[in-house]
C-alpha cells in the first residue's frame, strides 16, 4: 500500500505554555537517501531550521541578533534515531532550551511521528558569537540584554551527550572535497548540514546505506570558500562506530561519530 501523504495546509507550528516549540511538517523526496529514510544531512538542515524559527518567533531572529552585532551558531549535536522518518512521512518536531553553560546555548529536540512514536531524540550545543570580531562570547552576555528569560530546565535524554569526539591516530583519507559557494548559507558559512553531508559522501559504499542508531558531530572551524577539506575515518566494528574528521590547512575542521546496532 502506497504512503498516505499528509496536506502541507494541516502543519501547524506553535510555542506551548512552557515554552517549547512545535512544528510539525513531511519528510520529502528530496529530504531522503536510497532507502527511502531522511539522510543525515536533512536532520541537520530540520533541526536547525525549527530552532531558528523557534527564535524568530520569540522576536529573537538572525536579523534580531545581527542588529546588536551577534549570531548563534550550533557547535555539537547529538541524535538517536530510534526509527527513521520516511519519505511522505508526516512529522512533528518539538523543541527547547535548556540551562545553559557558561559558554554555550543547550537545545533538545524530539521527533515523533504524528501518531506520537518517537523517531529522533537529541540534544545540541550552540555558541554566541560576536559577529565583527568573529570570537565566542560568554552566554550571560546574551541574557544580559534581556532578549529572553534563561531557563534552569534540565531533562534526562534518550541519546549520547554532545561531547569530545576522540579520533583514531590512524584514521586513513577516504575523501578530499573543495568548499563551493553551494556549500554556503545565508550567513556566509558553509551550512552544518553541509559537514554531514561531506561525511556521508566519504564513507566506503558498504557503510553508506547502514541505519546508523547514534549520530554525533562537531563543529571545531568552519570551512571557507575554495579551501579543500580532507575527511579521514575509521570503522572499529567489533564497536560498530566509525569515527571521521575533516579537516583544511587550518586544522580540524568538524568530526563525526556513527553508531549502528
Amino acid at each position: 500500500m502506497a504512503d498516505k501523504i499528509p496536506e502541507s495546509s494541516s502543519f501547524k507550528a506553535y510555542h506551548s505554555d512552557d515554552l517549547a516549540f512545535h512544528s510539525e511538517s513531511m519528510v520529502y523526496f528530496s529530504q531522503c537517501n536510497e532507502n527511502r529514510n531522511i539522510s543525515l544531512n536533512e536532520i541537520l538542515k530540520v533541526t536547525s531550521d525549527v530552532a531558528v524559527e523557534d527564535f524568530n518567533r520569540r522576536c529573537m531572529s538572525r536579523q534580531d541578533l545581527a542588529d546588536k552585532g551577534i549570531a548563534i551558531l550550533v557547535s555539537r549535536d547529538s541524535f538517536r534515531i530510534h526509527k527513521y522518518p520516511r519519505e511522505n512521512q508526516h512529522i512533528i518536531v518539538h523543541t527547547w532550551e535548556e540551562k545553559s553553560e557558561a559558554l554555550q546555548f543547550v537545545r533538545a529536540y524530539e521527533v515523533e511521528s504524528s501518531d506520537g512514536e518517537k523517531l529522533i531524540s537529541g540534544i545540541t550545543a550552540w555558541l554566541l558569537v560576536d559577529v565583527k570580531e568573529r570570537r565566542i562570547l560568554p552566554i550571560k552576555k546574551f541574557d544580559a540584554m534581556g532578549l529572553r528569560t534563561p531557563t534552569t530546565l534540565k531533562r534526562e535524554h534518550d541519546c549520547l551527550p554532545y561531547g569530545k569526539i576522540t579520533i583514531p591516530e590512524d584514521a586513513e583519507l577516504w575523501d578530499e572535497r573543495t568548499i563551493k559557494y553551494s556549500d554556503l548559507d545565508a550567513n556566509g558559512h558553509t551550512n552544518n548540514s553541509r559537514y554531514a553531508a561531506f561525511a556521508q559522501d566519504a564513507l566506503p559504499a558498504e557503510y553508506q546505506a547502514k541505519e546508523y542508531h547514534d549520530f554525533r558531530i562537531n563543529f571545531a572551524k568552519e570551512a571557507m570558500p575554495g579551501q579543500k577539506v580532507k575527511i579521514y575515518g575509521k570503522v572499529i566494528p567489533e564497536e560498530k562506530t566509525i569515527l571521521m574528521t575533516g579537516k583544511t590547512e587550518e586544522g580540524v575542521s568538524f568530526e563525526v561519530e556513527l553508531k549502528w546496532i
